[in-house]
Formats: structure tokens, C-alpha cells, sequence
């Protein structure tokens, strides 16, 4: 019995299951920094707002002087976003901070509504400054959708890795940012996460394959979701076919599989996790199970803006000196190297 489910390209954002709302992947070669760590070039001819544009090798997004997502509000879901080259500067109406990257991993909960900005400060200003990262939206179940906001960093050096190596001699290596494999556990993740509950088998695994390394999935139960995606590299067999990379695999949980991969790094994402199986109404930042609470939280926003914000700018980054960091809402912060 095939594993495979279903087989999609890959595009952007990238398709996602329940639990799992949106996934989206982000590389651009940055080039070097100006004094207000923006691009040192020209912006001429850009959507200045609404950078998105897929032939470039860079883009400003939404932000107009720094390349990012300036203030904007979220309610009812949690993000997790994985930076495995460069720097984010997080900002939020908690009054939350912190500067994180090259392998660092954010986990948001959004719940009952926050404001934040994501920046993407170009530090170095005499050599380019590529960046790349994940941003994943997680759902929360009814009962939690109004929990408190969460701020928590996972710094690089607390993510655990998996290392297999098959009988060529040849590894590959899982950074777990959520789930287990072979006692092998991730970090605990937030609070009011589906996550939490490890009977929901959340996993949150980014995977780099040697060249002509082979690996077989562990197996989960079969009421899990469970999406691949090949992102880099050239080809991968599975099932006893092969495919080119950009490609999104819907599996079957219970079902062995054994990923072979081609003769370049193979770079993978898998995300998987127990349906939560309630109605999902989204409209932009906000995501509930009905339309009225949509319309509530609009309301609630405008009359609120989740606590405002105390920062002087909705594309607000830390000094260029400052290392990566994290400031908690009660004020307590933590410095990283």
C-alpha cells in the first residue's frame, strides 16, 4: 500500500493540513546593510508595502525601509517561525522584544490577540546579509483560542537533533522543533498549544539529507496529518518512485516510508499533527471558528489595538550592537552569543 497520499508543487505559501493553517518559506540574498539596516541599494521600481515579488533575489515585503512584517495583529492561532540564516527582530504590544536567528525558533501564541512586528535588520554592512526561514501558523482548538498571549524563544543550542546514519555510511540529521523521535524530544512548546498534549503528535521537524543517504519515517498513528516538503536538493525517491525537489507529499502516518534521497543535500520540512477538526473561519490576522467572533475580534482590536504600541516605530529594530536576545513581558531578559 502506497504511502503517498497526494503529491502538489510547491508554492507560495506552501499547502498545509489541520492542525496546521500556513506555512511559508523565505529566502532572500539581502545585500549589505545602510546605516539603518535597510538595503545599501536602490528601491526604485519595488511595490514598496507589498514587496512579493518571486523573480527577485530580495524583497522588502511589507516593510518600506527595512525588509519585514511591520505591527500587525493576530488572534486565535500561534506562530512558530524557524531562521536558519540571518536575523528577525521581534517586537510586540506585551511589550515582548528579541533579536534571533541562524537556527533559532520563535513560538507565538497569539490566543486572545497581540500585536508584533518581524523585522529583518541587515546587520552587516560590508558583506551581503542572506536570510531564510520558515513562518508556520498553528491552530488553537476552541477552548483555547482566547488563552493568554506566549512569547517563548527556543534557542539553537536547546533544539535537539536526530542523527541516522544508514549502512553507506551516509546521515541525515532532524533539528526537532517539536515532537519526539526515538526519545529524542524536543523543547517544551507553549503552554496553550495543541502541542502541549503529546497525544496530538505534533511534529516539527526540518530535515538535511547527505547525498544518496536513506532514512525511514517512524511511523504515527493513523488519525495524524502528515506533510513533506522538498524544498532543496534534486531528486528523492519514495515508494519506489522518484521526484524533483519542490514538491509537497501528503503521507500516510502509519505507513513505512523510506525517503532515498538524490545526489545533492537534500533540505526537507515535515509537519504533522492530530486534526483539531473545528470549523476555521479566517479573515487576514485573525483566525476563529465563526464568523461573529471574527467580526468580534475586528471590533475588539479597533477599540483596543491589543494594548497598543509602546514602540517608537511599526518597523521597529534593535541596535545594530545589540546580540540575539530575548525580553519577556515581565521584563526579564535573556542574552545569547
Amino acid at each position: 500500500m502506497s504511502a503517498i497520499k497526494s503529491i502538489k508543487p510547491l508554492g507560495f505559501p506552501w499547502q498545509t493540513q489541520d492542525p496546521f493553517l500556513f506555512c511559508v518559506h523565505h529566502e532572500d540574498y539581502y545585500p549589505k546593510g545602510n546605516e539603518k539596516m535597510g538595503p545599501a541599494a536602490s528601491l526604485a521600481g519595488r511595490s514598496i508595502g507589498q514587496d512579493f515579488a518571486p523573480n527577485q533575489p530580495w524583497r522588502m515585503y511589507h516593510g518600506e525601509h527595512v525588509p519585514g512584517f511591520p505591527a500587525h495583529p493576530h488572534r486565535g492561532f500561534e506562530t512558530v517561525t524557524i531562521v536558519t540564516k540571518g536575523l528577525v527582530d521581534h517586537s510586540d504590544s506585551l511589550g515582548a522584544a528579541g533579536r534571533f536567528g541562524f537556527g533559532d525558533v520563535q513560538w507565538m501564541t497569539a490566543g486572545k490577540g497581540v500585536q508584533h512586528c518581524e523585522m529583518f535588520p541587515l546587520i552587516n554592512q560590508e558583506q551581503d546579509n542572506p536570510l531564510e526561514l520558515f513562518q508556520i501558523w498553528l491552530n488553537l482548538p476552541r477552548h483555547k483560542k482566547m488563552a493568554s498571549p506566549h512569547f517563548a524563544m527556543l534557542w539553537s543550542e536547546s533544539i535537539p537533533t536526530f542523527t541516522h546514519t544508514d549502512v553507506n555510511n551516509k546521515k541525515s540529521i532532524v533539528n526537532i522543533v517539536a515532537g519526539v523521535i526515538d526519545n529524542v524530544h524536543a523543547p517544551q512548546p507553549a503552554p496553550d498549544s495543541w502541542a502541549a498534549n503529546p497525544t496530538n503528535e505534533v511534529a516539527i521537524w526540518t530535515i538535511k539529507m547527505e547525498p544518496g543517504a536513506s532514512w525511514t519515517l517512524p511511523t504515527a498513528s493513523v488519525s495524524v496529518n502528515r506533510s513533506l516538503y522538498f524544498y532543496g536538493g534534486t531528486s528523492i525517491q519514495l515508494a519506489d518512485k522518484t521526484f524533483n525537489t519542490h514538491q509537497a507529499f501528503e503521507l500516510k502516518p502509519d505507513v513505512a516510508i523510506t525517503l532515498i534521497n538524490g545526489d545533492e543535500p537534500g533540505l526537507f520540512l515535515l509537519l504533522q499533527g492530530k486534526p483539531i477538526g473545528e470549523p476555521v473561519v479566517q479573515y487576514g490576522p485573525f483566525v476563529m471558528n465563526s464568523q461573529a467572533e471574527i467580526q468580534q475580534a475586528y471590533a475588539e482590536y479597533q477599540q483596543t489595538e491589543f494594548g497598543g504600541w509602546p514602540w517608537p516605530s511599526h518597523e521597529h529594530v534593535h541596535p545594530r550592537t545589540k546580540s540575539r536576545f530575548a525580553k519577556y513581558p515581565d521584563g526579564t531578559e535573556v542574552v545569547k552569543n
